[in-house]
């Protein structure tokens, strides 16, 4: 008995086996580039540059409070220019420089983790231009637009290899290493771009607070490195730092 043929212009249908369908489940159920309403890509540089929708655009004249602590934490900041020291006090009244932060920096990002109130206080070292963004403004957007949030962690990252850094310095360098590195990555060497050989007046105050030793000590080296040549005082009221790259000798030497 023969098999029937399938006469001419007769339409097969095909049917879907398991392995289809799961791979035209899993080509509609992949992700696409979603394009906002407006027909642009997010831009996060623009984002950060703006304001809008819980962000607002603030400026800081120099030694201005930005935030202080115990202030409540609701925002995250983002330094568009400037440069600003972040401090904390100790119940006893001790003052103490946890970090100077330059363009392109986030700070009282704590708000995000869920702390109540600021654990140390900003103040602008310079005049400052912020962007201060509401922290439920800043959680959506993390959420919603992953250029952000791969820039946000990058920057979290980044810092977060600079406390490990910075706690090597501490344990194994002397103070005199230590403010040299110090000096050098406020004067923005080993990073992209140009450096700013002319760092803002800081006090030895500060850089003893931040290096972990005496006032006596830095001036003894401050003036050390003057006369080497590293470091050069700027005239004028602002009294800036010219700091030169020969500097790194002082770090590489062993």
């Amino acid at each position: 008995m023969s098999l029937p043929r399938e006469s001419e212009g007769s339409t097969k249908v095909a049917h879907q086996t398991p392995i289809n369908r799961i791979s035209q489940r899993t080509r509609n159920s992949a992700p696409s580039n979603r394009v906002p309403k407006n027909g642009r890509a997010f831009d996060p540089h623009a984002f950060l540059a703006t304001i809008g929708e819980g962000r607002k655009a603030m400026l800081f004249p120099k030694k201005h409070t930005i935030f202080a602590q115990g202030d409540p934490a609701d925002a995250i900041f983002y330094l568009q220019t400037g440069k600003v020291r972040l401090t904390v006090v100790s119940k006893t009244g001790k003052e103490a420089t946890i970090g100077v932060l330059s363009d392109g920096s986030f700070f009282g990002e704590g708000s995000l983790a869920g702390q109540p109130l600021r654990m140390g206080t900003a103040i602008a070292m310079t005049d400052c231009a912020v962007l201060r963004i509401e922290k439920k403004a800043m959680v959506d957007t993390l959420h919603r637009e992953h250029t952000l949030s791969d820039l946000f962690v990058g920057y979290l990252l980044t810092r977060n290899i600079r406390y490990e850094e910075d706690l090597v310095d501490q344990l194994f360098n002397s103070s005199e290493k230590r403010l040299a590195r110090v000096l050098l990555m406020l004067a923005h060497f080993g990073k992209e771009g140009i450096p700013e050989t002319v760092v803002p007046k800081i006090s030895q105050e500060t850089l003893a607070e931040m290096i972990g030793t005496t006032r006596s000590r830095v001036s003894f080296f401050m003036n050390r490195f003057r006369k080497l040549g590293f470091i050069q005082y700027s005239g004028g009221v602002d009294g800036g730092l010219q700091v030169h790259s020969s500097l790194l000798n002082v770090v590489l030497h062993d």
